[in-house]
């Protein structure tokens, strides 16, 4: 296949070109700020999923203080209600030693709820105390998230900017080629990864390998409009004078 030494030379530029865009998507798959981003969302769910907890345990002890204290409310309407019979002294003997009996029985069920009671408000204080230290948490874990959040979508918009401009040269670039050659320096590309490369102080710019004195002599007998590869790795090599023929 023959192709003029400038379009051969232009097929260089090509390569670079591609070579950026493949480095744009391989910045894009993986970016440092998507898995930053990752590991925020996880700890803010973990921080929201703590709060959770706390609020539920808060409105336990919540329902279960309002509990206790209707209790205690009934057990003293109930006190209120034996005195004020005592107190009317219109009962029989056997009555006022019933109703001394369960007054009894109400002060010590009203002591055991006003001690319950007490553990419940020092239980919810401390479980308060944990709400506020989780929302504080909770209020640095998204914080910390919108940061990461803001970088990843300045670093992806970069990588859009760059790949549009490559994309839009690229665009311009082919319409140069020959499409015998194009067709060439694309397989290679897609099998490769590499689809041209120059040839500079007798090492092939693909594969990095040096090649052999019969490669280089075959090449350096090959006219300058014929197109040449790399017999180790298939790319197109470019001629210059710095490739050492």
């Amino acid at each position: 296949m023959k192709a003029e030494r400038d379009v051969q030379r232009r097929l260089l530029e090509l390569a670079e070109v591609d070579a950026e865009l493949d480095r744009v998507d391989h910045r894009r798959r993986n970016l440092a700020e998507l898995t930053e981003v990752i590991e925020a969302e996880k700890t803010t769910n973990e921080r929201k999923d703590a709060q959770i907890a706390i609020q539920t345990s808060l409105d336990d002890l919540e329902r279960e203080t309002k509990r206790q204290e209707k209790d205690i409310e009934a057990v003293r309407a109930r006190e209120e209600r034996d005195r004020k019979l005592l107190e009317a002294g219109d009962v029989s003997a056997k009555q006022l030693a019933d109703i001394e009996h369960e007054l009894t029985t109400l002060q010590r069920r009203q002591s055991a709820l006003e001690d319950d009671l007490l553990e419940l408000m020092e239980q919810r204080e401390a479980v308060e105390k944990n709400a506020e230290h989780a929302a504080g948490e909770l209020a640095v874990a998204e914080e910390k998230l919108v940061d990461a959040q803001r970088r990843r979508d300045e670093a992806v918009a970069d990588l859009d900017t760059t790949e549009a401009r490559r994309r839009a040269e690229r665009t311009e670039l082919v319409g140069q080629f020959p499409a015998e050659l194009l067709d060439v320096y694309e397989q290679q590309r897609k099998l490769k990864g590499i689809g041209a490369a120059l040839l500079r102080s007798r090492r092939c710019g693909a594969c990095r390998l040096e090649l052999d004195r019969s490669a280089i002599a075959r090449i350096a007998a090959t006219a300058d409009d014929e197109v040449v590869d790399c017999e180790e790795c298939g790319a197109i090599l470019v001629r210059t004078p710095e490739s050492g023929l």
